[in-house]
């Protein structure tokens, strides 16, 4: 057996994982050289949120102290960095996705579960893990990449965590894709 990763469907190579990791590596490093900060896309998303909410509620934005920090009078919550980051990687997976031929829509899932089942399930998950990622104060990416980098005991206690709730929580939704 070669090392090179296929994807099932087309045959075409991934990136070799000990590749991936080096760069991955490479990326955050240079973050933190050029920005002094690391990677993470809950930051993003949530001053995405913020923003329309101050199109919508501009009221609660100015009575909630969070809130007013991104977006509080004249500051609006996209004009930072993390939001150019988060629109940069979903457009590099895009446009990887294309050039390689692995664009397409279609719903994963196993033979015992429906695609409403698993839009459903995907759902609570991406809430549990958003509401999760706000309460930790960072999502996985940068609590385990950015956090992890600088040895920060809250990261890695977060990422030991969500292992063992993913194993755990797999146990009870393993007939979902067997």
């Amino acid at each position: 057996m070669n090392n090179k990763q296929f994807e099932p469907n087309t045959g075409k190579p991934y990136v070799h994982p000990y590749l991936g990791g080096v760069l991955l590596g490479l990326v955050l490093f240079l973050a933190f050289f050029l920005t002094g900060n690391g990677l993470g896309a809950s930051g993003g998303l949530n001053r995405i949120i913020v923003y329309i909410q101050d199109l919508i509620v501009p009221g609660h934005i100015d009575q909630t102290p969070y809130l007013l920090k991104m977006a509080g009078g004249e500051l609006n919550p996209l004009n930072h960095w993390i939001v150019f980051m988060l629109l940069g990687t979903i457009a590099g997976g895009l446009i990887s996705g294309w050039l390689h031929g692995r664009l397409k829509i279609e719903t994963n899932k196993g033979p015992r579960i429906s695609t409403k089942q698993r839009w459903l399930l995907a759902f609570i998950g991406g809430s549990f893990m958003g509401y999760g990622a706000r309460f930790a104060r960072g999502c996985t990416s940068g609590q385990a990449l950015s956090g992890g980098a600088v040895l920060s005991a809250g990261s890695w206690a977060f990422m030991f965590a969500v292992f063992a709730g993913a194993y755990a929580l797999a146990y009870f939704l393993r007939k979902t894709w067997n």
